[in-house]
């Protein structure tokens, strides 16, 4: 190769770096672990309506609404809030000190909507979806003490997780819905891993911890 097609070859290598870097921070922000118990909530809804039967107009309006507020609204709040005044750098909150805080506030507030759903008699698979998620929280919050982890990836890995127990639970065909929740696994990984924010061994860890407090969730309130 000439040192002109060198020159030539370089600057589009840089672009097409920037373009995946891009394209990564893009699917971090969409697939954030905020985002995540309101995004399976809305997949329990598609897959399985079933499951939503007690709850008819105005209600089931409530039940999504009662989720954005509890599980997105007030954790995002706080982060935004710690954001503005300085004590962390970025919402992705990337070293284990930032964490503490954001992840507590968000602990209570999943404790909360999985304390709410169980006293109103909801679902067992709702039951087992909030119960997971403040659970897996709780695993995060303790993991970080002691070395870093994903916290996309274990939000990825509660989502296979979830899908999993639907899969024991109910009689209709999850397998389209697995193979998509896989692949987008896929690309939350991928994308921490292309933005350098994690070892493989935290992406991976992420998605084992994330699969097994489901399961763990579901074997619990069975």
């Amino acid at each position: 190769m000439s040192t002109e097609e060198v020159i030539q070859t370089e600057p589009q290598r840089g672009t097409e770096n920037k373009m995946l870097r891009v394209l990564a921070k893009f699917v971090s922000y969409l697939l954030h672990p905020i985002f995540m118990p309101l995004i399976l909530l809305g997949t329990l809804y598609y897959v399985s309506p079933i499951s939503f039967v007690k709850y008819k107009g105005t209600d089931l309006q409530m039940v999504f609404a009662r989720v954005a507020l509890i599980t997105v609204f007030f954790p995002l709040l706080v982060v935004l809030l710690l954001k503005g005044l300085g004590f962390i750098k970025s919402i992705f909150m990337r070293t284990q000190k930032e964490r503490i805080i954001p992840l507590l506030w968000t602990m209570i507030c999943y404790w909360w909507v999985s304390h709410v759903f169980k006293n109103t008699d909801a679902p067992l698979i709702m039951q087992v979806l909030f119960k997971g998620s403040y659970w897996g929280l709780i695993v995060l919050f303790v993991c970080s003490i002691f070395f870093k982890i994903s916290m996309h990836t274990m939000a990825a890995g509660g989502m296979l997780g979830f899908l999993t127990v639907l899969i024991i639970m109910s009689p209709v065909d999850m397998t389209i819905p697995l193979i998509a929740a896989i692949v987008v696994a896929g690309f939350s990984g991928t994308a921490r891993l292309l933005l350098g924010a994690h070892t493989q061994f935290e992406i991976w860890s992420g998605y084992v911890l994330g699969i097994l407090v489901q399961l763990a969730a579901y074997w619990y309130l069975l």
